[in-house]
């Protein structure tokens, strides 16, 4: 069928904004002691609610239908987990420890209402729940028993942060992520085994400890016992890769279970986060991504690897993988370029091994041939080194354009993340209307080996800006993009790329969408909450030292230099760049007459998560378009 010739950004798109809005987001998958009952969290508009498939029949249900489950502490997750036969959860609104039995009842708290929990994790026993607590910016490890009868205490204290606490498979030991300001979790952080001992009345304590694994300039992400109990295994960055890495607790040798330019394991920004499992029998199933693009590899404990990319063509962004303690079952989250997310089971001990899709976070009524594929891209930069991203064409079974088409150059936020090859609904939002769309994961972005991510220390606002520009020049010259019509966009440190830009190369892009950008770096150094308040430490400098570079790198100083029609989005309880952030620059903007729009979204923080603020927000941004870009 041959396709009708209309303008590039005026394609009629099968993708809407009240579709995108009303998706649900899909989060760690856990199974219970059964081995059979999976759950998982859905976040529906601002609500989190677990979601169990019972053992019985292959039906699901909400568990938690009145108390919405979200945990607080850093960027949250960490939200529940399962355990004989009861669901351990964190209440978003007093950030309380609930018990539920999964098989009927009312939820009760079994931690008292103060400071907020993240991480529950039961002892194999049933009797006890670890668990990571903030209260007034003190973090630990704490313990209380799993009846909520008696008071909580720490059993782990005196760091700055903590994370993925697990339980040995005897219950006589734990394991856990630590770190220190001004270190961020991928700058480097240790691996710590406590052994507990047991008072006839009351609470395990710790008898003794050891760092296992990490330091200051090695990142470990992600420490677990195996099955057998005779080891731990983790994520270790020490050859410049994530690689999963086993240490016998016996005599200490350490075997690298992973080779090669691959990363196993990801930035923690959250709690609840996970790269690998172990099923029963000893087989570490785990998620290996290079350049974007990921698979599912099985290791055999005699150590041989195995592909598993056959099991889910399509999928190439895959995360929180979760063995069943029976059988050789996994649920993972996954999706793909053209695939909105989903929960899917895989079991291997079938032959072939079977695929079953639990949960899909979207109707899927669009046909893949209505959407863009995503291509991995590089270029160079202006320094001669070369920067990589994904690139998303124009797509549309009915319509094509003339030319080439207007670029949206999408920054991701972090800056230490990166943009994988799963599902964009912002990329699919624009690239079915007629764009074309850039992620660049510029140099400082991670999945490209620890030294790429370590390119942006003390160049942030330099690298980010300019990788970002010559990955739009290049595509421009390749004929992927128009170069009279460039759109930068971004969220968080992805809208101070976007503030940047538009104060180091005026003029360059003809419009700029800000979604609660920094403009100040000192008032961010100053406010932001305690995960990240040492973060410029690195990304910058420490101050006071580096005030000159703080000054030289905040937009609001040279806001005067922003000239190009922009778009500000703003929560109004963010608490991570707070709405002064964007005030001041709107400010500026006012003053001098600069085309601009501002949009502060009541009830919302740092993202959007009701279904009216998302839909809003998609339709305002294209109108944006239209007036200045499209038709300007």
């Amino acid at each position: 069928m041959s396709r009708q010739q209309r303008m590039f950004g005026l394609w009629p798109s099968p993708i809407t904004s009240s579709a995108i809005a009303a998706g649900i987001r899909l989060s760690e998958p856990c199974w219970d002691s059964d081995g059979q009952t999976l759950a998982w969290v859905e976040g529906r508009s601002d609500k989190g609610v677990i979601v169990v498939q019972g053992a019985q029949d292959s039906s699901t249900r909400d568990l938690t239908s009145d108390i919405s489950v979200r945990a607080f502490v850093g960027y949250g997750g960490g939200d529940f987990t399962l355990s004989h036969g009861a669901a351990y959860f964190i209440g978003q609104a007093d950030q309380r420890i609930y018990r539920q039995e999964i098989a009927g009842g009312r939820a009760r708290p079994i931690t008292p209402a103060f400071g907020a929990a993240s991480t529950p994790v039961v002892s194999p026993d049933g009797r006890w729940v670890a668990y990571i607590h903030n209260y007034e910016d003190v973090d630990a490890i704490a313990i209380v028993d799993s009846q909520g009868k008696r008071w909580p205490q720490r059993i782990g204290e005196g760091r700055d942060f903590y994370m993925q606490p697990a339980w040995h498979p005897a219950g006589d030991r734990l394991c856990w992520v630590e770190w220190d300001h001004p270190n961020m979790p991928w700058d480097g952080t240790e691996l710590r085994v406590a052994k507990l001992a047991f008072p006839e009345d009351g609470l395990p304590v710790v008898a003794a400890t050891e760092v296992v694994a990490g330091n200051s300039q090695v990142s470990v992400f992600q420490g677990m016992f195996s099955t057998d109990g005779n080891s731990v295994l983790y994520v270790s960055d020490e050859t410049g890769w994530g690689h999963i890495y086993r240490k016998d607790l016996a005599g200490g040798k350490v075997a690298q279970l992973t080779t090669g330019e691959f990363e196993h394991g990801t930035p923690a920004w959250s709690h609840g986060m996970r790269t690998f499992a172990q099923t029963p029998s000893g087989t570490v199933l785990g998620v290996r991504q290079r350049a974007g693009y990921g698979t599912l590899v099985a290791i055999s404990p005699s150590g041989e690897a195995t592909d598993l990319g056959q099991l889910h063509p399509g999928y190439t962004a895959l995360s929180t993988p979760a063995a069943a303690p029976t059988g050789e079952k996994v649920a993972l989250l996954v999706a793909g370029g053209k695939q909105p997310g989903r929960v899917v089971v895989f079991d291997l001990a079938g032959k072939p091994p079977a695929h079953a899709i639990i949960r899909r976070s979207d109707t899927e009524t669009v046909p893949a041939s209505a959407l863009s594929a995503p291509e991995p891209v590089s270029w160079k930069s202006f320094d001669g080194e070369h920067a990589h991203g994904l690139y998303y064409p124009p797509a549309s079974e009915g319509f094509e354009g003339i030319g080439a088409p207007p670029l949206i150059v999408i920054i991701h936020g972090g800056p230490t993340s990166q943009v994988v090859a799963g599902w964009a609904a912002q990329a699919q939002y624009f690239a079915t209307r007629g764009y074309a769309v850039l992620f660049p994961n510029y140099r400082g972005s991670t999945g490209y080996g620890r030294d790429y991510m370590l390119k942006l220390r003390e160049s942030w606002g330099i690298y980010d800006v300019q990788d970002a520009k010559f990955g739009a020049d290049a595509l421009a010259d390749r004929g992927m993009a128009d170069p009279s019509r460039l759109v930068i966009m971004g969220g968080s440190a992805g809208g101070y790329t976007v503030l940047q830009s538009l104060v180091e190369v005026p003029g360059f892009y003809k419009a700029g969408i800000c979604m609660f950008g920094v403009a100040n770096m000192f008032t961010l150094a100053a406010d932001t909450h305690k995960f990240e308040a040492r973060y410029l430490d690195s990304m910058l400098g420490p101050l006071p030292e580096a005030a000159a570079v703080y000054r030289e790198r905040s937009p609001i100083f040279h806001a005067g230099k922003i000239v190009d029609p922009i778009a500000v989005f703003q929560g109004e309880i963010d608490r991570v760049v707070p709405r002064e952030q964007s005030d001041s620059i709107v400010s500026s903007l006012k003053a001098r007459g600069v085309p601009h729009e501002y949009h502060l979204y009541p009830g919302e923080g740092h993202g959007w998560r009701k279904q009216e603020t998302i839909d809003a927000f998609y339709k305002s941004v294209e109108a944006f378009l239209k007036t200045h870009v499209l038709f300007a």
